[in-house]
């Protein structure tokens, strides 16, 4: 639905135009899907634009005007992996210290060629990781399903597992996966000398560390190393494109060298060897352009959000309240209030249908009776939230939920 006014050409002031009526063959989610959309766009103030909820014509202003200044757009356009995104693989291996890269179109791809990769060096197809691990929750046991991997949970505790947990672990496994950061923990990471200890613990047991990093990039503030120094630690790493970068989709695979060159063989195998891709290819060098630089500070001030958050929450008559962690590892973070999940998405509406302020734009989800939670992220256009700011948009926000919570 466009979110430009209609022309009142042949109807009065109080009636509505036929076309901003609800399409009545939509379901009640996708009518609340497109609802939120909308708000997103006129939202005057939200603390962080996300590059999926743009417009197509967003999208492509947005790849004319920074194009230019990522590649040399005289350049032949790319033929099953060459030409710019042969130079996105290189930007990538340059920036994380690795000996050399490969594009994938998915994460999941990529992930399952890397672990299938190191399960034919180390005999084994056991895959240690966490239980709240995206492959375990979020990709249908592809894992298991396509790739003939095995995996096993060291832990389902809300942080990373620990150098004990993996030394006493009970079962041989061939490679440790680690999320950095943990998304369904609250977008958490241990501490530098708990990582070291993890990945030397591994190798104890002879075995190879895989880093699922679709949001390593903002992991150095809280780590206080540079990437290379991070992703050093590791056999193998997988970043994103699009998480934080703002990129159409994408990722990469990083590495040595061989198993780099094993990875492109099973990339052609599962599809992966696409015959162009220089839109998402070129987007994912202009975020690295653009977004890489500024993630610190979105790291920073998503900690000064954070706090306010917590103190405006706690100056409400909202019974209770969790901003997790305390002080976010990254720019993003979780809310936790005694509500079901329908109440607060649309006390977040109204707010922003009647302010132009989307404060908790992302989803909430139950997360018990009458519990929910929501993600935050904090990029550019929440930088210049006060403190003061966003304790009197969370006092708006609380007044607009019932007196006593329901469920």
């Amino acid at each position: 639905m466009s979110d430009q006014p209609t022309p009142q050409d042949e109807t009065g002031p109080d009636e509505t135009h036929e076309d901003e009526r609800p399409d009545a063959s939509l379901s009640a989610e996708q009518l609340l899907r497109e609802r939120r959309a909308t708000a997103f766009r006129k939202a005057g103030r939200v603390l962080a634009r996300v590059n999926m909820r743009a417009t197509l014509r967003e999208q492509l202003a947005r790849l004319q005007e920074a194009a230019p200044g990522a590649y040399d757009l005289d350049e032949p356009a790319d033929i099953y992996g060459n030409g710019v995104v042969e130079a996105l693989e290189k930007r990538v291996a340059d920036l994380l210290g690795t000996e050399a890269a490969a594009f994938f179109p998915t994460g999941t791809m990529a992930q399952q060629v890397a672990l299938r990769c190191w399960a034919a060096r180390t005999g084994s197809p056991t895959v240690a990781l966490h239980a709240l691990a995206h492959p375990e929750v979020h990709e249908r046991n592809a894992f298991r399903e396509v790739a003939g991997l095995r995996t096993v949970r060291v832990t389902s505790a809300p942080r990373l597992p620990t150098a004990r947990e993996i030394r006493e672990f009970e079962e041989p496994f061939g490679a440790l996966m680690l999320e950095l950061p943990l998304r369904d923990a609250g977008f958490v990471l241990p501490s530098w000398e708990e990582l070291t200890a993890v990945v030397e613990a591994a190798r104890e047991r002879d075995a190879v560390v895989h880093f699922d990093g679709a949001r390593l990039w903002e992991t150095t503030v809280h780590f206080g190393r540079p990437l290379p120094e991070i992703a050093d630690l590791a056999d193998s790493v997988y970043v994103s494109f699009y998480k934080s970068l703002g990129g159409l989709g994408g990722a990469a695979l990083a590495g040595p060298r061989s198993l780099v060159d094993e990875a492109k063989t099973w990339r052609h195998r599962y599809g992966g060897m696409v015959f162009q891709q220089f839109p998402t290819a070129l987007a994912a060098l202009i975020g690295l352009d653009r977004e890489l630089p500024r993630l610190p500070e979105y790291v920073r001030h998503a900690r000064v959000v954070a706090a306010a958050l917590r103190e405006g929450l706690r100056e409400t008559r909202v019974p209770w309240s969790r901003v997790h962690p305390g002080e976010p590892h990254t720019h993003q973070f979780q809310v936790w209030l005694p509500y079901d999940a329908e109440v607060l998405t649309e006390a977040a509406l109204r707010q922003a249908e009647e302010t132009g302020t989307y404060l908790f734009a992302g989803f909430w989800e139950a997360k018990g009776p009458g519990i929910s939670m929501t993600e935050v992220t904090v990029a550019a256009a929440g930088l210049d939230w006060t403190p003061q700011e966003v304790r009197a948009v969370v006092a708006d926000f609380a007044g607009r939920l019932p007196e006593a919570p329901l469920s």
